[in-house]
């Protein structure tokens, strides 16, 4: 070793010794503005937590104004206020809880929610890290999500009603404030929310991105990081590329709105009046947003996907079947989901050739999916299963994914897509693949890591109740809407009974309505268990699960600087479960290979 390399050496661990030791904290430096990087996870975890009531709130609102269209909800006008016109919602309101509720879901629950909470908490802590690259930046990036989440928040309560042109806003519905009452102030504030969300994700992006390249301990090379720091590298890297691509479509948009540009608009007339506009293209915003649209699909499943295969792993007490070939499925899907953006504009008048170019990229990206469910299935196979709350919700997550996942290939065929376009088929394969599959992605991280989080352990009894009323109510609302779509039923709609040929699907709208609101009730178990096991729950050892990879090596909680002395080496990968000769049924990492000679494998015998 050089004697440059042995002072930097000394630097480092002069710099974690001040870490360690690191000034007392007042109240706001230790909890509000923050920069270690497990409080900041725990503050997007509960920002998460709280939209998500409040988008499957608003989701409850308009499954009543489906499920039972000529009824009157006057209960309701104390909440509501002027939305509630006769005991009726009013039309408008309808689709503007449909535009929040998608915006909610997909962007601040499942983006920001999910990623900000667990790429924060684990990746230092799965890598051996004292914390991210740069703690003032990840700070910055919660509290940028935190006032992109104010904004929004406000926008539901002015006059003119939240943005209202539907989740994708497309244009030129949401470029003209005077088009409908969802495209004036609401729109606004949604456009500026956005623009402050991305610059949150791409704070944490940077973040992510620079601690998994730099800060990996000793002997923690890129073939022994676990596959949840693979599938959050990935997604960062993912969110990196694509999110500047949606900043430059709202921004243009904000152009159109304000500033009297037709990058969008052309050839408009409004009660009869031509509009000055000329020149642009409302498609050329489509290909903006599914640009990013489509990438964020998968930046809202592959955490999912590396958390699943993690808990999977833990509790089939097997190692990870085909880990090479899960890091391979990995990269395969965050490449291709670059190139099948146009899936979701077949009905745009796009070239046919170039539609069968997406169609074909569409069908191959199910081949690493496929690669990921049977690499899940081998390591479920004759496992010795434990069936934790955190795998039943794994397990539940490979089956909505299983699911989702095969109507998605009837949706990547043009001619049947056609068809099927803006229909609740599509509802029901993104909320299967997508939104239901990533939240049972989330609670699994949730109920797995909860006492890495908070040093208790979550009341597995109410996680099984949680978990079989979420899982029947899933299928019970989104199954049927397969159905209703086959057969031309149209999403976004607010009324449907003037539609002579959906009249008979009255009843079947009113199950579907009846599950929801049996599925949303039952997600107050797991916040009275979530907020309970915080202050009640029974104490957790220092590894419960018995799990081998880093963050089971710290404290049950713990402090600034993760390890009190030394950051332990990593000697092996992270799945050495039930290796035959071994004295338990786990090895961590830590454990160097000449302490188990009696279960080292022919290769294995030399290493350290």
């Amino acid at each position: 070793m050089s004697s440059a390399d042995i002072s930097i050496h000394k630097d480092v661990h002069h710099a974690h010794d001040e870490h360690d030791h690191h000034h007392d904290q007042n109240f706001f430096e230790k909890y509000i503005f923050s920069q270690d990087h497990k409080v900041i996870g725990k503050q997007f975890l509960f920002m998460g937590i709280l939209w998500a009531f409040i988008g499957g709130f608003l989701s409850i609102l308009f499954r009543l104004q489906l499920g039972w269209p000529e009824a009157t909800f006057t209960f309701l006008e104390p909440i509501l206020g002027g939305w509630i016109e006769n005991g009726k919602l009013n039309p408008e309101f309808y689709l503007a809880m449909v535009t929040m509720h998608g915006t909610i879901m997909v962007f601040f629950v499942l983006t920001a929610g999910l990623s900000g909470t667990f790429f924060n908490f684990l990746i230092p802590l799965q890598i051996g890290a004292r914390d991210m690259a740069s703690g003032f930046m990840n700070m910055l990036s919660f509290w940028f999500f935190f006032l992109a989440s104010v904004i929004l928040f406000i926008s539901l309560f002015l006059d003119s009603g939240p943005a209202g042109g539907g989740w994708t806003v497309y244009p030129p519905l949401s470029a003209l404030p005077q088009a409908i009452e969802g495209s004036k102030s609401g729109m606004t504030l949604w456009l500026i929310a956005m623009a402050l969300f991305i610059v949150s994700q791409l704070l944490g992006g940077v973040n992510y991105i620079t601690t998994v390249i730099n800060l990996r301990t000793k002997g923690m090379s890129m073939t022994k990081m676990p596959l949840t720091i693979w599938s959050f590298f990935l997604t960062a890297i993912l969110g990196l590329l694509s999110f500047p691509v949606l900043f430059s479509a709202a921004l243009l948009l904000i152009f159109d709105r304000s500033f009297g540009t037709s990058f969008y608009l052309s050839d408009i007339y409004i009660a009869g009046e031509a509009l000055a506009n000329t020149g642009g293209s409302p498609i050329l915003f489509q290909h903006l947003f599914w640009f990013l649209g489509h990438p964020e699909v998968y930046i809202v499943i592959l955490p999912s996907f590396g958390m699943v295969s993690e808990v999977i792993s833990t509790n089939a007490r097997k190692p990870i079947f085909g880990y090479r070939a899960m890091i391979g499925s990995l990269l395969g899907i965050a490449l291709l989901s670059f190139v099948v953006w146009a899936h979701h504009m077949f009905v745009t008048g796009m070239n046919p050739f170039l539609g069968s170019v997406f169609m074909f990229l569409t069908l191959i990206i199910a081949v690493p999916s496929a690669v990921k469910v049977f690499n899940w299935l081998a390591t479920l196979w004759r496992g010795n299963i434990r069936f934790t709350a955190a795998m039943m919700f794994s397990i539940g997550f490979v089956s909505l994914f299983i699911a989702g996942g095969l109507t998605g290939i009837i949706l990547g065929n043009s001619s049947l897509d056609i068809h099927l376009h803006d229909t609740y088929f599509v509802i029901a394969h993104f909320h299967l693949v997508m939104g239901a599959a990533a939240f049972f992605g989330m609670f699994t991280g949730v109920y797995h890591w909860f006492p890495k989080m908070f040093g208790r352990m979550m009341d597995e009894k109410l996680g099984y109740i949680h978990f079989w009323l979420t899982f029947v109510a899933v299928y019970l609302v989104f199954m049927p809407m397969h159905y209703l779509g086959i057969a031309g039923f149209p999403r976004r709609y607010y009324s449907w009974t003037t539609f002579d040929s959906f009249s008979m699907f009255g009843d079947l709208n009113a199950f579907i309505s009846i599950a929801a609101i049996i599925g949303f009730g039952a997600q107050f178990i797991f916040l009275f268990n979530f907020i309970y096991s915080i202050f009640k729950g029974r104490r957790a050892s220092m590894n419960p699960w018995h799990s081998n990879t880093l963050e089971w090596t710290t404290p049950p909680l713990p402090g600034h600087g993760n390890w009190p002395g030394e950051i332990p080496a990593v000697y092996r990968w992270p799945y050495d479960y039930s290796k035959p000769g071994a004295a338990e049924d786990y090895i961590p990492q830590t454990v160097p290979f000449s302490e188990t000679q009696s279960s080292n494998l022919p290769h294995e015998k030399d290493l350290e």
